[in-house]
């Protein structure tokens, strides 16, 4: 009776075991770059059916992913700046632009200071100030000279943000007290120096303090 007890279990597992298939295990699939007869070029991997595609990649504002009406760079925004675009600009700027356009964007970044082949040109020169957002849109994702394209590493919409903040740095450049809004104070001025600006290696004198020129027929 033992044995019956032992044996029946044992069958039953047996029979379960031989009507298993290797399917899962080896599984009727190509591994990558595999050759296929079946087909006439010999390659498993196909190419997709034209007109397809991909979910959420359909593009269909073309100026949003292209920054040109036509054949021409387009001039304005492809939606609203606000204070979190401006800052999502900064913020893509400093990691992918900064290492040779500078925080400041006078084209003086890490990379060409350090003896990089050519300096890029500065976003405050008057070229670059009249040159219009799809420009920008333009060299950001498709490189320009020896500077490459951006579209693999930044998406379309943070390469708008990124417009924004250059526009913001050159307002920047030339704006004076009246621009700033009622409620801010104005950033500390800088230091004056005697001699070549500081470098951080060697000592500098703080210029003097200009006097005051006398008024005639004022008081000293």
């Amino acid at each position: 009776m033992t044995r019956v007890k032992i044996l029946v279990p044992a069958l039953l597992i047996l029979t379960i075991c031989s009507a298993c298939r290797q399917d899962m295990h080896d599984q009727p699939r190509y591994k990558p770059q595999a050759r296929n007869d079946f087909f006439p070029d010999m390659r498993s991997a196909r190419l997709l059916i034209d007109g397809t595609v991909a979910r959420g990649q359909l593009h269909e504002d073309s100026y949003f992913y292209t920054g040109k009406i036509g054949n021409n760079p387009g001039e304005v925004m492809p939606f609203s700046i606000t204070h979190d675009v401006l800052e999502r600009g900064q913020e893509r700027y400093n990691i992918f632009c900064a290492p040779c356009h500078s925080r400041v964007g006078d084209g003086k970044g890490m990379i060409p200071s350090r003896g990089f082949s050519r300096m890029p040109p500065s976003y405050h020169i008057e070229r670059l100030q009249k040159a219009p957002a799809g420009y920008y849109f333009d060299v950001i994702t498709n490189g320009l000279g020896i500077m490459q394209g951006y579209s693999g590493q930044i998406p379309a919409k943070d390469r708008w943000a990124i417009i924004a903040y250059i526009r913001a740095l050159q307002l920047s450049q030339k704006a004076g007290a009246a621009d700033v809004p009622a409620g801010l104070n104005l950033p500390t001025a800088l230091p004056k120096f005697e001699g070549d600006a500081p470098s951080g290696a060697t000592l500098v004198t703080p210029a003097p303090p200009k006097k005051e020129e006398k008024k005639e027929g004022g008081v000293e």
